[in-house]
């Protein structure tokens, strides 16, 4: 029993079976012995799943067990909202949770397939005291999760590279709706476009990284020669702008079928669709 572990101050258990998670604690570098700490796991108590405090490094395996099964961490709320970009996401959690922005965003650019879009929009409970690696690895976790049963749903099986493009195609969508019924309509702008050899002229997709609540003036189109500047460049952008809601997804891949080649802000926020640029020019004046 005097084996020490070297411990990160929280620690996630998963569910399952007392073996199981013994198994998955010594795959994690633990410093366990699974054949045997399984019994004495079921002497001490069924270990919690969740996040775990254990609150001190090189402890002893029974206290270590024992923490595991008797000590919960305490739990912040996070929320990422979909038409948020990673780069803001990443800053509230750096001032929520007292992480080092760089080492998040250098342990998310490691685990991610995605560098935009991939993190799922929705309130997390996640423990004070989480290091950026394991925060990071679990939001990208749970996003893969999330991205591979969408698609299979939809479609019988999971491409990532397909994927990527509707992924992209859905924040331009996020960016540039009033709300999820206009959806539909604005993403039969963009493949109608895409199919005329169109460039798309969209402000949502210069509202990437730090620019996520910037207004687009005429001089940022001027002076951002980036490959998200959509009135400088044909095509879609490299990445997503922002990460998306599942309804953005779905009209990604579900456009509505329209002539509709613009679209103009209203007073009320919501838009109105044209076929002609005379006509979107009279629906601008309007």
């Amino acid at each position: 029993m005097s084996r020490p572990i070297n411990s990160t101050s929280v620690v996630y258990v998963p569910q399952g079976s007392i073996a199981q998670i013994i198994t998955y604690l010594g795959e994690k570098n633990f410093n366990l012995y699974p054949q045997v700490d399984k019994y004495l796991m079921l002497l001490i108590g069924r270990p919690q799943s969740g996040w775990v405090d254990i609150g001190v490094q090189n402890i002893t395996r029974g206290d270590f067990l024992y923490k595991v099964s008797h000590s919960k961490a305490a739990l912040r709320p996070l929320t990422l909202v979909p038409g948020e970009t990673t780069e803001i996401f990443f800053m509230q959690i750096q001032k929520d949770f007292g992480l080092d922005l760089t080492l998040l965003k250098k342990e998310y650019a490691h685990l991610s397939p995605e560098i935009e879009g991939f993190i799922v929009p929705e309130t997390y409970y996640l423990p004070i005291g989480i290091s950026e690696k394991h925060i990071i690895h679990f939001l990208v976790s749970h996003a893969k999760r999330y991205h591979k049963v969408m698609s299979e749903k939809i479609f019988g099986e999971y491409n990532t590279i397909k994927w990527h493009k509707f992924l992209v195609i859905a924040s331009i969508i996020q960016k540039e709706a009033a709300n999820n019924e206009e959806m539909p309509l604005i993403s039969s702008v963009i493949y109608n476009r895409l199919k005329k050899d169109m460039k798309l002229q969209m402000d949502g997709t210069l509202n990437y990284g730090k620019n996520s609540h910037v207004a687009v003036t005429p001089k940022m189109i001027r002076e951002d020669i980036s490959s998200y500047n959509t009135y400088l460049h044909k095509g879609i952008p490299p990445s997503a702008i922002c990460v998306v809601g599942k309804e953005a997804i779905l009209a990604a891949i579900f456009p509505k079928n329209t002539p509709y080649l613009y679209f103009v802000k209203g007073k009320n926020g919501k838009h109105t669709f044209s076929q002609t640029y005379e006509g979107h020019l009279q629906n601008f004046n309007k």
